[in-house]
């Protein structure tokens, strides 16, 4: 019988869609905040008119997760990750993310 350790799954590649959920949610609040605080990139962020900057604001955070996606799982294609980092790592962000979209803090970061 052959030896069949070597046929393991790796965690990278879910470790990889994780982290990157996690950055997609950093990426759009980072992005919502800057579109908000200034009048130049809210416009270059309008890509549709009728949605305003938002339909930027989450065209640049699909990209950000997208890209973050396609490295990371290249990167840990065949290796295992500490979970427990990854998690915690994706979850701060998450965490990050949604608070930048939320307008009190927007309007407390942004002095008004």
């Amino acid at each position: 019988m052959s030896d069949r350790s070597n046929d393991k799954l790796k965690n990278g590649p879910g470790a990889a869609a994780i982290l990157a959920a996690g950055i997609g949610a950093f990426v759009l609040g980072i992005v919502a905040l800057v579109g908000d605080a200034s009048k130049t990139i809210a416009a270059t962020l309008n890509v549709w008119k009728p949605t305003g900057p938002l339909s930027g604001v989450t065209d640049v955070a699909i990209l950000a997760w997208l890209v973050a996606w396609l490295v990371l799982s290249r990167l840990w294609e065949r290796r295992d990750v500490n979970l427990r980092l990854v998690n915690t790592a994706s979850v701060g962000m998450f965490v990050a993310g949604l608070l930048l979209t939320f307008p009190p803090i927007m309007d407390l970061l942004q002095g008004k």
